[in-house]
């Protein structure tokens, strides 16, 4: 009978492991994200451009173009920066999250154009202090992103692995439960 419990324990446990990844908090935030960090998934469309003092990456997700900036030779964030996105005459600013040291463009019409699938050239206008730059870019929409990507689902996944390692667990524990009753019944008939 403990053989069992710990089994039962050892399932609660790691159903609860199992669903943990990709979990959000009330405000939509990631809880697998380490504290103060914010991590962009690959799921949505994305853009990478450089110059010779910047490089910047962004992913089109969450009803937001979110741009992360960092100095091009040292990798150090560039942080309370003004950002402007410009796409086919619509342009629109970036607001700077300190909470997650990205920069994010939410205006409407920019990201329903930005939305249809297609190759879309993308010019930013960065300005950091004194300095500032141009950065140029494709962002390619596939039509096959979800409007919150694809690996980023809420909830646990079910694929065909999944499916499977949960049979292989069932089936130890189906068969610890009868060895353990064959167990008892030849010791009770002794």
């Amino acid at each position: 009978m403990n053989l069992i419990k710990a089994f039962l324990i050892y399932f609660l446990t790691m159903s609860a492991a199992w669903a943990a990844p990709g979990a959000h908090g009330p405000n939509g935030e990631h809880l697998d994200v380490p504290a103060g960090g914010h991590v962009h998934s690959d799921a949505g469309p994305r853009i990478d451009t450089f110059t010779e003092s910047f490089e910047l990456v962004g992913h089109l997700q969450d009803g937001e173009l979110s741009m992360l900036i960092d100095r091009y030779e040292t990798n150090e964030p560039v942080l309370n920066g003004m950002l402007e996105v410009e796409f086919n005459g619509l342009k629109a600013p970036a607001k700077f999250h300190a909470d997650h040291g990205d920069y994010a463009v939410d205006d409407a019409n920019l990201l329903k154009e930005l939305a249809k699938p297609g190759k879309h050239s993308l010019l930013f206008t960065l300005t950091v202090g004194e300095e500032s730059d141009l950065l140029e870019g494709t962002l390619e929409v596939t039509g096959n992103e979800d409007a919150h990507g694809a690996d980023d689902a809420h909830g646990p996944k079910f694929s065909l692995r999944n499916w499977a390692f949960g049979g292989v667990l069932l089936a130890i524990v189906l068969v610890a439960i009868v060895i353990l009753m064959l167990r008892r019944k030849s010791n009770s008939g002794k």
